[in-house]
């Protein structure tokens, strides 16, 4: 019994330990990952990777503005949960088969240099010049996302390059899903998309959305037709429950009428025998 209990403690140690390992390694490649991406500072409070499963779930990550802006961050992200491919991941692309990103907060900020944050994610550099972001070893970082659902609170404008800074806040509250990512620049573009639209932030930033628009309209098509399809559905869904309410209601009345007649014509047989007895 005691080597038993022994074992057990042991099995459970080298668990731990590998869970320990393997979180320290997943969060270093993520950070990494992030700041080939976007070129900028990546920091979480927490971060779990499953032991027996290919998972991820990070909380409270936050990508950091460049060294010249008075707001320490750019975007906050409350939860983030990712569910990769291992063997794709071991051969060098980032495959993720679900990702799910909650995003709080966008801020899009002028300093007062009239220096605009966004212009300062390498993504959205390369994007314009028509390459992908590059990995390490200086060739396009392999990336696909199978399913991703994007959900973003608010978006925030500050402008600090006049008199006085300028502050304006937009709640837009999307909740989108998407498919088939293919690559980095498309991740980042579509985010900024959707924080964007909606808004008068690329007017007021001056910033051109639309080229960016352009570059994931195929990912927005697709998130578009996927909303129309479950509006479909429920519409569908709405119409059949009225349906089958309402053949219930005209059952449960000719139910009711039948009964009704039933128990007049009984009564009438039973006024009858009363008759004939007397």
């Amino acid at each position: 019994m005691k080597k038993l209990i022994t074992a057990a403690v042991i099995v459970i140690a080298l668990l731990a330990a590998v869970s320990v390992v393997k979180d320290v390694a997943i969060k270093t490649a993520v950070e990494k990952g992030a700041e080939m991406v976007t070129g900028l500072r990546l920091t979480m409070s927490g971060f779990s990777a499953g032991i027996l499963s290919s998972t991820v779930s990070i909380r409270g990550l936050r990508l950091h503005n460049p060294k010249g802006f008075t707001d320490p961050v750019m975007v906050d992200m409350p939860e983030i949960y990712v569910a990769y491919h291992l063997p794709a991941v071991l051969g060098g692309t980032i495959h993720l088969k679900e990702a799910r990103i909650d995003l709080a907060e966008f801020m899009v900020i002028r300093n007062k240099d009239g220096v605009l944050n966004l212009d300062s994610l390498k993504s959205l550099t390369a994007q314009k010049q028509g390459r992908t972001v590059q990995d390490k070893s200086g060739k396009p970082m392999k990336m696909r996302i199978d399913l991703l659902r994007l959900k973003i609170g608010k978006a925030v404008y500050k402008d600090y390059s006049g008199a006085a800074p300028s502050v304006k806040e937009f709640s837009i509250n999307i909740d989108d899903t998407y498919t088939n990512i293919d690559n980095p620049n498309t991740l980042v573009s579509l985010i900024v998309v959707r924080a964007l639209s909606g808004t008068a932030i690329a007017g007021l930033a001056n910033f051109d959305v639309g080229s960016l628009s352009r570059s994931v309209s195929g990912s927005l098509a697709s998130a578009q037709k996927a909303v129309t399809a479950a509006k479909a559905t429920v519409t569908t869904a709405v119409a059949e429950t009225k349906t089958t309410l309402a053949t219930a209601a005209a059952t449960a009345k000719g139910a009711t009428d039948t009964a009704k007649k039933t128990a007049e014509s009984l009564g009438g047989i039973f006024k009858d025998l009363g008759s004939s007895k007397e």
